[in-house]
């Protein structure tokens, strides 16, 4: 954590989960720290946590949409208003749905696509500049396992993170000089209200009961994050098993794994 002492971080869904946590373990070496979340009593509830763990911290709270048309004027008002500079983006905030495609509400899939996508690009691209020109900036960019297998019943929340994963792998390397690191985060399953807010009504049929060993708890995913993009790491999976397993799963012929996904088995 020592790379983190002093700097401004900015945390995107930091209402709840990992975002939360997030901020926990920032709170005692950050000189100030901004939260995101759509959910206002959510951002100041996780804010007054912060206070009581590190009286003095300074902590912002910015509520409201990351696809909106006004986040960012009302981000650069705030950051300018505090004199603050971001040191570390943690793009964070992301959103699931359970089920097949054909049934998809047109409307999650655009959030999805807005958040996953949209707002993890605009975000970083709007932060990123200052970062270079300090020559002095780290990127988390959390993106999922799942982005690294096609996964029916979650196809379009796998492929957004496979967008991720990949943006983050080609912006490390645009940025390897600059003095900014840049790394991928990729949990596996762990203990947040993700699932249950992902999963549709009657489509709990494609929800991926994982065991309890394949589980990481948010703390170590948050800390092996941290660690990974302070390091200058291009992309980390917590958890031993978790990392064997995808690694193992990812070189098997597409073939194979067309196999082992589709409903019923067989060849495809």
């Amino acid at each position: 954590m020592k790379p983190f002492t002093g700097v401004t971080a900015l945390i995107t869904g930091a209402s709840a989960g990992l975002g939360r946590e997030f901020a926990l373990q920032l709170a005692p070496v950050a000189g100030a720290v901004v939260l995101v979340a759509r959910r206002q009593d959510r951002l100041t509830a996780v804010a007054a946590e912060l206070g009581a763990l590190r009286p003095g911290l300074r902590v912002m709270v910015l509520a409201g949409d990351l696809g909106g048309t006004d986040f960012h004027p009302r981000l650069d008002a705030l950051l300018a208003r505090e004199g603050l500079e971001v040191d570390l983006l943690i793009n964070n905030a992301g959103l699931g749905d359970y089920g097949p495609f054909v049934d998809a509400d047109p409307a999650r899939i655009e959030a999805m696509l807005t958040t996953n996508i949209g707002a993890v690009v605009r975000l970083t691209r709007a932060l990123l500049p200052g970062m270079i020109a300090r020559r002095r900036g780290w990127i988390l960019q959390v993106s999922s396992v799942a982005g690294l297998l096609p996964l029916p019943g979650l196809a379009i929340y796998a492929a957004t993170k496979a967008f991720v994963t990949s943006f983050s792998e080609a912006l490390r390397l645009e940025c390897i000089e600059s003095g900014v690191h840049v790394t991928a985060l990729l949990p596996g399953p762990v203990n947040t209200e993700f699932g249950r807010v992902a999963t549709r009504p009657g489509a709990e049929e494609y929800v991926r009961i994982s065991p309890p060993f394949f589980k990481v708890p948010p703390e170590c995913v948050v800390a092996s994050g941290l660690a990974a993009v302070a390091a200058g790491r291009p992309r980390v999976i917590p958890g031993w098993i978790p990392r064997v397993c995808m690694t193992l799963a990812a070189s098997l012929p597409l073939p194979l794994i067309r196999a082992i996904l589709r409903p019923g088995g067989g060849t495809g």
